[in-house]
């Protein structure tokens, strides 16, 4: 006898992609991949991200090069533009459209139609019971207490198939067009949105150029001509805190915005919850802090600085932390300083700051002689001082008014501004994301609280119900009962 061997036919490059489509598309696919979206995020919020802290990325590149320069190539500097994010975010996209889509046009087509048909088992389906009343009337009344009970119900010959809670389903494919929504408002956002911050004291006017920023970030499609022409200037900032706990209670703004440039300005107030709007983009009130005011003079008296340094918060009293530098003078000077708003001091700490707001202030200095690095072609913050190539030559506490004479030249502690930090995010996606979260919150509430189920009735030699639960949801039992017990009151003609 000859052997016969199986063959297995060659699907060819249609079916492979169809099959392809297939597994890319299925529900378990799109589970995994918003479960490795979530994973791919992790390292977002462990490193620092150039867009958002470029001078903690650059420490890493100053403690260890080497490894900072693996992670750069692993755009762990960088993760929501890594390739790789992107690749599991358009993935997850479309396997979401290809999944839901197909069963939200299905369910539109369901709705409408009639449900199915009576089956001819009917003792094999849940709850079926034989009720003893009128054959005659049992449809009649069957079909009363059905509709009456949001039933949508199919009248046979001797039967009647009843169905409800499709909005079940509705919720179910809600809750994941929701997601697909939020999906395309997050990446409206990080194609055409824009993101950037700006220190302002108060006096300060700000113009929407990105000269004017301290940091932005553009959307991959989006550039300088997108920013819109309005001119804000900060008229003054009152910061009000609690005299007991120094938590604060209130942070109001009041600002001058032109939009555009050029027009009447009007008053603006901004607080913490309360941003200015023009379209989508909105200025938000992020944080604030003090600026001591210092007058610098060399030693021959002339006034090489004069004016605010905006130093920068270190716990919630607002003690500052600050550099001063002065290039100008020969040798170059800087000072590493610190303000105190409302002093007190104990053995243990030295000067601290015992409440937020100005009450006592204090202008702690470290005076510093040599090169400043400023020439050096190297990036360097302003909020602090490159003493390698300096050499300390006096420590100095001032109070309102008060003059340090360090040798060449003298600082005198003139008096402080607050300063406000604004952020400034043009968004066109966070209104598709807002409604997206809504609805998703709608539809998994209406998926959770809609019972679905099925009910027949029967008539032949006896009246028969039965029912059937979708996905085991209790309660099926509990309307049975109702309606054998409705029946069985319609044997006297009553329905």
């Amino acid at each position: 006898m000859s052997e016969t061997k199986a063959t297995v036919p060659d699907i060819g490059i249609i079916g492979l992609l169809r099959w392809a489509w297939r597994q890319l598309t299925s529900m378990r696919t799109a589970l995994i991949l918003l479960m490795l979206l979530g994973v791919a995020a992790i390292p977002g919020s462990l490193f620092p991200q150039r867009n958002q802290n470029p001078q903690r990325v650059d420490a890493y590149f100053t403690s260890d090069p080497t490894l900072a320069k693996w992670m750069d190539r692993l755009h762990l500097f960088n993760v929501y533009a890594s390739p790789w994010f992107s690749a599991i975010y358009l993935l997850l996209f479309i396997s979401l459209i290809g999944c839901v889509l197909p069963r939200t046009f299905h369910h539109l087509a369901a709705i409408g139609k009639k449900p199915p048909l009576t089956p001819r088992n009917l003792d094999r389906m849940e709850g079926y019971r034989v009720v003893a009343t009128d054959s005659s009337l049992a449809l009649e009344s069957a079909a009363k207490w059905l509709k009456r009970h949001r039933f949508r119900i199919r009248i046979a010959e001797n039967s009647i198939s009843a169905e409800k809670g499709y909005g079940r389903e509705t919720g179910n494919l809600l809750f994941h067009l929701s997601l697909i929504l939020i999906l395309v408002g997050v990446a409206l956002g990080s194609l055409f949105g824009m993101k950037g911050e700006a220190i302002l004291n108060v006096g300060d006017r700000f113009i929407n150029t990105p000269t004017s920023y301290d940091n932005i970030n553009y959307g991959k499609f989006q550039g300088q001509g997108s920013l819109i022409p309005f001119s804000l200037t900060v008229t003054n900032f009152v910061a009000t805190y609690d005299p007991v706990t120094s938590q604060p209670s209130n942070y109001v703004l009041t600002t001058q915005i032109a939009n555009p440039v050029g027009s009447t300005p009007k008053t603006v107030v901004i607080k913490v919850n309360k941003p200015w709007t023009s379209g989508s983009t909105k200025v938000y009130l992020q944080a604030n802090g003090y600026s001591p005011i210092v007058t610098v003079r060399d030693k021959s008296g002339h006034i090489t600085f004069q004016g605010p340094v905006i130093f920068l918060p270190q716990d919630s009293n607002l003690s500052s932390l600050g550099a001063i530098k002065i290039p100008d003078m020969t040798p170059q000077i800087g000072f590493i300083a610190s303000f105190i708003p409302t002093a007190g001091s104990s053995a243990k700490r030295g000067i601290f700051s015992t409440y937020p707001e100005v009450l006592d202030p204090r202008l702690v200095l470290s005076a510093w002689q040599g090169n400043l690095g400023l020439d050096s072609g190297n990036p360097q913050s302003v909020y602090s001082l490159d003493t390698s190539k300096m050499a300390k030559i006096g420590l100095k506490a001032l109070t309102l008014g008060s003059t340090y004479d360090f040798g060449v030249g003298s600082i005198t502690f003139d008096g402080w501004r607050a300063w406000v930090n604004l952020q400034i995010v043009d968004d066109p996606g966070k209104l598709y994301a807002l409604y997206g979260a809504i609805f998703a919150i709608l539809g998994l509430l209406i998926s959770l609280f809609t019972r679905q189920r099925r009910i027949w009735v029967k008539v032949g030699s006896d009246v028969e119900i039965a029912g059937l639960a979708k996905n085991g949801i209790p309660g099926l039992e509990e309307e049975l009962v109702a309606l054998a017990r409705a029946l069985e009151e319609s044997k006297g003609g009553a329905a």
